[in-house]
């Protein structure tokens, strides 16, 4: 039986020889390796791989590639690295693919805080030494460049302060912009890469008030739309975007592994405890006996 050793009781140097432990023998003891990660927290993780480090002189990331595979590996070596580091592997590993879920890139640029997504293009940069917005631009074409460089290339006020009257002079320019005869996609994209969180509920509330349903309604089809209302989705309530990202990822004749792993190791030391209690609220069933269904 694997045992969990408590927080209070933690020691960086006995969790790296308990890792290396379950490493050895014929087979790995990956029930071990989880009961210890799984309960670290981001600061404690970071001490178990420098101690792990100093002792074996290897990468903890390195050993567990070595030992684990599949869903089980990549959700273990996501909840290892660092957030600013793991979005960075995330956002190349989604650009890498020949048909790319934007999703990841939207939700590293419009849910993390600004200086978070600093960080993550920092660590880009550093581990693939492009920069994010450059591989980024390399991946895709037209409007849906334009918008995703756009919103990845933001640095925003973080601050609750909106303007009223901008918000309701923008919430025109939106609706005549997205859904007049000439669609303009320069001040759609001026105005979401741009704006504070903020501003942009308030221009969205305004909108919804003004015109009597939200800004995602009506819009037209295409891959271009469907990208604007995920952005718009992440901006707008996080926690109810990540709910739906969980129940699409379950409910799919195959579960969506990478998206399941990513919102849960993503969102774990943030609000996935909130997601989850939005999930059983609207689903009638817990996130937990969701998954174990599958």
């Amino acid at each position: 039986m694997t045992t969990i050793i408590s927080p209070k009781q933690f020691s960086p140097v006995e969790d790296a020889e308990n890792i290396r432990k379950a490493c050895q023998g014929w087979g790995t003891d990956e029930k071990a390796i989880i009961s210890i990660l799984g309960h670290r927290n981001l600061f404690q993780r970071k001490l178990v791989r420098l101690a792990f480090q100093e002792i074996y002189h290897q990468d903890l990331l390195q050993q567990l590639k070595c030992e684990l595979s599949g869903n089980l590996e990549r959700a273990i070596s996501l909840w290892t690295l660092d957030p600013a580091d793991r979005d960075a592997v995330l956002a190349n590993e989604t650009l890498q693919k020949s048909d790319p879920d934007y999703r990841v890139i939207i939700e590293i640029a419009c849910i993390r805080s600004p200086e978070d997504l600093l960080a993550v293009k920092r660590a880009y940069k550093f581990r693939y030494k492009h920069s994010l917005e450059e591989d980024l631009a390399s991946s895709t074409t037209a409007d849906i460049r334009k918008l995703l460089v756009g919103v990845t290339s933001a640095y925003r006020y973080d601050g609750d302060e909106f303007d009223e009257t901008v918000a309701q002079s923008e919430a025109s320019t939106l609706h005549q912009e997205i859904h007049g005869k000439a669609f303009n996609n320069e001040e759609v994209i001026r105005i979401l890469s741009t704006r504070s969180q903020a501003q942009l509920n308030a221009t969205f509330n305004i909108y919804k008030d003004i015109y009597g349903h939200s800004i995602t309604k009506g819009f037209p089809g295409g891959d271009y739309f469907s990208t604007l209302r995920t952005v718009i989705r992440c901006i707008r309530d996080p926690k109810k975007y990540f709910a739906k990202v969980l129940r699409s990822a379950i409910n799919m004749e195959e579960t969506n592994e990478d998206a399941l792993s990513r919102v849960i190791v993503t969102r774990a030391e943030k609000d996935l405890k909130d997601i989850k209690e939005l999930y059983l609220k609207r689903n009638n069933i817990s996130v937990d006996e969701a998954v174990a269904r599958e």
